[in-house]
């Protein structure tokens, strides 16, 4: 099994789709990876010799930050957007979409489930 970047690659999947289970790596990254370490896409995780696993570890960290370093970025940057309190700092501290996307509908995944109505609550009439 490899273990690269600190996370262990499903062996049965094909090493391009491995590598994306690295937090960073996407589909058009891991094939440039690939393509910088020499190695053939299709090949499985569990066939990946010793070699060409050095050769990935290392064009991985020359090509950029990836997993705990990265998300550790990406935090400081949502942390400084919301304590200088730009649109997109008050967006993240409310929870709700970041990216002008409609709220009046949809949005439930940022906003969570719908409050359910207060039952028994009448109105008072005069």
């Amino acid at each position: 099994m490899a273990r690269i970047a600190g996370v262990d690659l499903p062996p049965s999947k094909q090493v391009w789709i491995g590598l994306t289970y690295i937090y960073g790596i996407g589909r058009a990254r891991s094939l440039r990876i690939l393509a910088s370490a020499g190695v053939a896409e299709v090949t499985k995780v569990k066939d990946l010799t010793e070699d060409e696993a050095r050769k990935i570890r290392e064009v991985i960290q020359e090509s950029g930050p990836v997993e705990g370093d990265l998300r550790k970025t990406v935090t400081e940057n949502i942390k400084r957007l919301m304590e200088i309190g730009s649109y997109r700092g008050v967006r993240h501290r409310r929870g709700l979409p970041v990216r002008g996307q409609r709220t009046h509908t949809n949005a439930r995944g940022r906003k969570g489930p719908r409050r359910a109505a207060v039952a028994g609550k009448k109105k008072v009439t005069k």
